[in-house]
C-alpha cells in the first residue's frame, strides 16, 4: 500500500480533555495525539486508527483520537474497561503489544471483538507506555495477511511510538495538562495518498509565422525537457484527437479573419495518456506593444489524478455522492440531490448521517462499517422518509466512499410503522449483521459471574446494538419483582415499580406471567394498552421482554428507545432469544451470589476477629479480596500465643470460593494446634504438609511461619513456597529477606523445612503478605516484591495502620486485581513507645476488607473502613 505523508492534524477546538475544551493545554494534547495516530497509521501501513487514554473512571480507557473512520459508526467502542477480553485492554494490562494478522487469529483469541466487527481485516495494538506504566494504547486497522504472522519488527516499531507517545504523554503532565479524557474522540483525517498536483501551463501562437512560444510549466506538464521545447503548433496537434485538430485551425482562420477574441476549450493528452484541458482563446495583450490580431494564447490545465468531472457524473442515469473517510460529503452530482430531497450544494461538507438523518440507521450503518473495515462492495436497500426506496450501493476504496444511488419499488417487507426510520433487522441486507449481535451478547455474558456484571454487559452489547437509550432489569423473588439494575431513566422514577407484584396489572408483569415480549412503537401506544401508568416521556418506544431460563420465571427486562420505532418480525424473534440467554445467565449469577454469600460467610468466620496481645510486639493483619472470580479465596494471616513466643502466620490456598476457604480453615486450625503444642516451627509446617496431602491430594498451598520473642527480638522462621518476608530495621533500610524455604504444602509428603534464625530489633517492623500484593499482570513478581520494599522503606517508621494503608492503597484501586491480599506486619516498640492500647477493629464490604490488629503504642490502632470502600 502507498504510505501516508506528513501529519497534518486539525485539534478540535472543544475536545473537552486535559482540563476543558477549547484550552491551549486540550489542543496541545489534541494535536499530540493526532501526530502520534498518524505516524503509527503510517507505520503500520494501516487504513485506520486510534488512541485510548486512561479517562478518571478507575479501570475505564476512552478513545481520545480517531483516524480513517467515522466516529459515529464507532461509538460502541469509544468506551473500554482493561478487564474486558478485547485486543486493547490486553495490551494496556500486559504492557505488550497485541498483533493480529487477520480475521482467523483475531476470532481464536479475541471472539469478542470479531462477534463486533465481523469483517476481515488485521490489527495492531501497543500500550502506550510511561513511567508509571500503561497510560492508553495505540491501535492500527489495516488489510488482512491470512497465513501471514505479523512481522514482529512491526510490533516493535508500533511499541517504540507508544513509548514516544509516553514520553510525551509525560511531558504534557509535567507542564501541568492532565492527560485523561473524558470527551468525545478526536476526528483525525489521515493524509491523502501521494498524487500529482494540478498544474497550468502557458504558451503563444504566432499565427503569421507557425511558432509557438512555451513556458517550463507546460514542458513539464506535456514531458519535454526545456531545451526541446515545440517550436510549432504541430506538436501539440499531434496530440489532439482528430476531431479536435480540424477546430483548432477553424479557430486560427477565425482569428485571423475578426478582431474579435473567439475562445474554445478541447482535450489534449498527456505523455501518461490522461487528458488535460486545453484552452485557446485571442490574446488579451501582444509582446512588444505588437497588436493582438494574429495571435493566440492557449492555457494547458492538468487537473492530476483522482479528481472528480461533475458534467461526467451529471450525465449518468444514477445518483453519484463521494464521501470522505470521516463520512463529510465531497461531491454529490444533480440526480443525487432529486434521489436525497436536498440540493447537492447544501450536501457538500456535511457529514451524510447529520445532512440525512435517515441514512443514520443502525442498520446503514453496519453497512457502512462494513465497507469501511472490510474494503469490499456492500449493496442494501433504504427507505427515505415517507415512502422514497432506494438502492444503494457503497463502494470504498483508501481516500473515501463512493455512493451510487437508485429509485427502487418498495420491497417485499417493510415496516409497518410510517415512523420507523429505515428497514431495521427485518431488511435481507441487514440479517448477516444481525446475527452476530447475539453471538457478541451470549460470548459477554459466558464471562459475567455476577448479576451486576450480566447487567452491566446487557447495557454495554445490547442497547448499542438496537439503538436502544434505556434500560432496566427486574427480578423476581417471592412473587415480587425487585429493581436490580437501571440506566438511562430519570432518577426515580423507576422507584415506585420497585417490588410490585405479580398481580399488579402493568407491562413489566405482564411479560414475564405470560411469558411473551410486549413492544409499544410509540409511548402511545404504551398509554392506549394501560391508560393511567406513569411514562417517563412523551416520546419513543419500548419493548418489555420475559426472562424465563428451563422454563422458570427469573424477572423483566424493559428497553427504552428515544423516538418512536417500528419492531420487525425478525427483531422481535432476536431480542426473545437474547431475553433466553440473559435469563440464564441471571439465573446462573443468582447460584453464583448465593455461594458468594456463603463463601463470604465462611472466610468472614474463619479469619481473625482479633490478634492476641504481647508485651514489647504490635501486630496488625489486613485482608483484601480480588476482583475477579468468587470474591474470597484461600489467603490468611493469624498470630498466635505459643508461651513465650508469639508465631506469626500467613498462608495462600490455591483457588478461589468455598473450597478454597474451607481448606483454608483447615489448615489453619492445623497450624494453630501444631503451634499450641509446641512443636518446633519446622515441624509445624512438615505437619501442616502431610495433614493437607490427606485431606486433598490435589490441593496445594504457600505458608510462612515465623517464631518471635518478644522479649528479645530472636525469631525463627521457615518457608513453604510462600514470597520472602520485608524487614524494614530501625534505621529506616529496609530488605527482602532471604530464608531459605522447602516447596509447597500439600505436594510432597517427605519435604524439609529448614529453619532459619533472625533477630527483629527494637524499633525494626517486619510485613509478611501473599502474591496477590506483589503481582501484575505483564511484570515480573521480582519487581512486584522491589516495589514493595521500595515503598515501606518510603514511608518509614510511622504506625502500622498507616503503614498497611499506603501499602495497599495502589492494590485497592486496581479494578483487574486476580488474586486476594493478605498483609501481616509485626513491629517491636522501641524503649521510647508510649503505652499500649487495646483495640480490635472490623469492617466487611462488597470485598470483604478487613483490618485487624493486636496492642500498639498510642493512637496508631487500626482504623474502620466504610462499607464499599474496598
Amino acid at each position: 500500500m502507498t504510505r501516508h505523508g506528513a501529519p497534518r492534524p486539525t485539534p478540535s477546538p472543544s475536545n473537552g480533555a486535559g482540563g476543558g475544551g477549547g484550552d491551549r493545554p486540550g489542543d496541545e494534547l489534541s494535536v499530540v495525539l493526532a501526530q502520534a495516530l498518524v505516524s503509527a497509521v503510517e507505520s503500520g501501513d494501516g487504513f485506520a486508527g486510534g488512541v485510548y487514554l486512561r479517562s478518571r473512571t478507575p479501570g475505564l480507557l476512552r478513545l481520545a483520537a480517531l483516524g480513517g473512520l467515522p466516529g459515529r459508526l464507532f461509538r460502541p467502542w469509544w468506551r473500554v474497561h482493561v478487564n474486558r477480553p478485547f485486543p486493547a485492554p490486553t495490551a494496556y494490562r500486559s504492557g505488550r503489544p497485541v498483533l493480529l494478522a487477520d480475521a482467523e487469529e483475531s476470532m481464536r483469541r479475541f471472539p469478542q471483538l470479531m462477534a463486533g466487527l465481523p469483517f476481515p481485516f488485521g490489527s495492531l495494538w501497543a500500550p502506550v507506555t510511561g513511567p508509571l506504566g500503561s497510560m492508553g494504547v495505540l491501535a492500527v486497522l489495516r488489510a488482512p495477511t491470512p497465513g501471514q504472522p505479523v512481522d514482529t519488527a512491526e510490533g516493535d516499531r508500533l511499541h517504540r511510538l507508544g513509548h514516544r507517545l509516553g514520553e510525551e504523554l509525560t511531558d504534557l503532565g509535567r507542564r501541568g495538562v492532565d492527560c485523561v479524557w473524558e470527551a468525545d474522540p478526536v476526528p483525525v483525517q489521515l493524509p491523502a495518498v501521494a498524487a500529482p498536483a494540478a498544474r497550468a501551463g502557458r504558451f503563444d501562437w504566432d499565427l503569421r509565422s507557425g511558432r509557438i512560444t512555451a513556458d517550463a510549466d507546460l514542458c513539464a506538464i506535456l514531458g519535454f525537457r526545456p531545451a526541446d521545447a515545440p517550436e510549432t503548433v504541430d506538436a501539440l496537434a499531434e496530440r489532439l484527437a482528430p476531431e479536435d485538430v480540424h477546430g483548432l485551425w477553424g479557430l486560427a482562420r477565425q482569428t485571423v479573419e475578426s478582431a474579435g477574441r473567439p475562445v474554445r476549450r478541447m482535450r489534449l493528452r498527456g505523455p501518461d495518456g490522461r487528458s488535460h484541458l486545453l484552452e485557446l482563446s485571442g490574446p488579451w495583450a501582444a509582446p512588444d506593444g505588437e497588436e493582438p490580431v494574429g495571435r493566440l494564447t492557449g492555457f494547458l490545465v492538468d487537473p492530476g489524478e483522482g479528481s472528480v468531472v461533475p458534467e461526467a457524473a451529471d450525465r449518468l442515469p444514477r445518483g453519484i455522492v463521494s464521501l470522505d473517510r470521516l463520512g463529510r460529503v465531497t461531491y454529490a452530482n444533480r440526480l443525487a440531490g432529486e434521489l436525497l430531497g436536498r440540493p447537492c450544494e447544501e450536501l457538500v461538507g456535511q457529514v451524510v448521517w447529520e445532512a440525512l438523518p435517515w441514512f443514520g440507521d443502525p442498520a446503514h450503518e453496519d453497512h457502512h462499517r462494513a465497507a469501511l473495515i472490510a474494503d469490499e462492495p456492500v449493496h442494501f436497500l433504504a427507505r427515505r422518509p415517507p415512502a422514497c426506496w432506494l438502492s444503494v450501493s457503497l463502494f470504498p476504496g483508501r481516500e473515501g466512499v463512493s455512493i451510487v444511488l437508485q429509485a427502487s419499488d418498495r420491497p417485499a417487507y417493510a415496516p409497518g410503522s410510517v415512523t420507523s426510520p429505515g428497514l431495521g433487522i427485518g431488511s435481507t441486507a441487514d440479517r448477516s449483521s444481525a446475527l452476530y449481535r447475539p453471538v457478541a451478547l451470549a460470548i459477554a455474558l459466558t464471562e459475567a459471574v455476577t448479576a451486576r456484571q450480566v447487567s452491566a454487559v446487557v447495557t454495554e452489547e445490547l442497547l448499542p446494538a438496537f439503538g436502544g437509550r434505556q434500560i432496566a432489569i427486574y427480578l423476581l423473588n417471592e412473587r415480587h419483582l425487585h429493581l436490580a439494575w437501571e440506566t438511562g431513566f430519570p432518577k426515580g422514577f423507576l422507584d415506585r415499580f420497585d417490588g410490585v407484584g405479580l398481580d399488579v396489572r402493568i407491562p413489566g408483569v405482564e411479560t414475564l406471567t405470560t411469558g411473551r415480549p410486549i413492544f409499544f412503537e410509540s409511548m402511545q401506544r404504551l398509554s392506549e394498552a394501560y391508560p393511567g401508568i406513569p411514562i417517563d416521556a412523551d416520546v419513543g418506544a419500548r419493548a418489555f421482554l420475559p426472562l424465563i431460563a428451563s422454563g422458570r420465571p427469573v424477572g423483566s427486562c424493559i428497553l427504552g428507545f428515544d423516538r418512536p420505532r417500528g419492531f420487525s418480525p425478525e427483531e422481535r424473534t432476536v431480542l426473545t432469544a437474547l431475553a433466553g440467554l440473559i435469563a440464564q445467565a441471571l439465573q446462573r449469577a443468582q447460584r453464583y451470589d448465593s455461594e458468594a454469600a456463603l463463601a463470604r460467610g465462611l472466610q468472614d468466620a474463619l479469619l481473625p476477629h482479633r490478634l492476641p496481645e504481647a508485651d514489647g510486639v504490635d501486630t496488625l493483619g489486613r485482608y483484601l479480596s480480588g476482583t475477579q472470580g468468587m470474591d474470597v479465596g484461600g489467603d490468611w494471616y493469624d498470630v498466635i500465643e505459643t508461651g513465650h513466643e508469639l508465631a506469626l502466620v500467613i498462608g495462600d490456598v490455591q483457588g478461589h470460593g468455598v473450597a478454597a476457604a474451607a481448606t483454608m480453615g483447615q489448615l489453619r486450625s492445623a497450624v494453630r494446634a501444631f503451634a499450641l503444642n509446641h512443636y518446633d516451627p519446622q515441624e509445624v509446617l512438615s505437619g501442616t504438609n502431610r495433614l493437607l496431602i490427606d485431606l486433598d491430594p490435589g490441593q496445594f498451598a504457600s505458608c510462612c511461619y515465623i517464631a518471635l520473642d518478644p522479649a528479645t527480638g530472636a525469631a525463627r522462621a521457615v518457608r513453604a513456597g510462600h514470597p520472602q518476608p520485608v524487614l524494614r530495621r530501625p534505621d529506616g533500610r529496609t530488605e527482602v529477606l532471604d530464608l531459605p524455604g522447602g516447596i509447597v504444602l500439600g505436594i510432597d509428603g517427605q519435604a524439609a523445612y529448614p529453619v532459619t534464625e533472625l533477630r527483629l530489633a527494637p524499633g525494626a517492623m517486619l510485613a509478611l503478605f501473599t502474591d496477590g500484593l506483589i503481582e501484575r499482570p505483564g511484570t515480573d513478581i521480582d519487581e512486584g516484591i522491589e516495589r514493595l520494599r521500595a515503598t515501606v522503606e518510603r514511608i518509614g517508621a510511622v504506625p502500622l495502620a498507616d503503614t498497611a494503608d499506603r501499602v495497599i492503597e495502589e492494590a485497592r484501586a486496581a479494578t483487574d486485581r486476580p488474586d486476594d491480599i493478605a498483609l501481616l506486619l509485626a513491629a517491636r516498640w522501641t524503649d521510647g513507645s508510649p503505652g499500649r492500647r487495646r483495640s480490635v477493629e472490623s469492617a466487611t464490604g462488597p470485598d470483604l476488607w478487613r483490618s485487624v490488629r493486636g496492642p500498639g503504642p498510642g493512637p496508631a490502632g487500626g482504623r474502620p473502613v466504610p462499607p464499599g470502600n474496598g
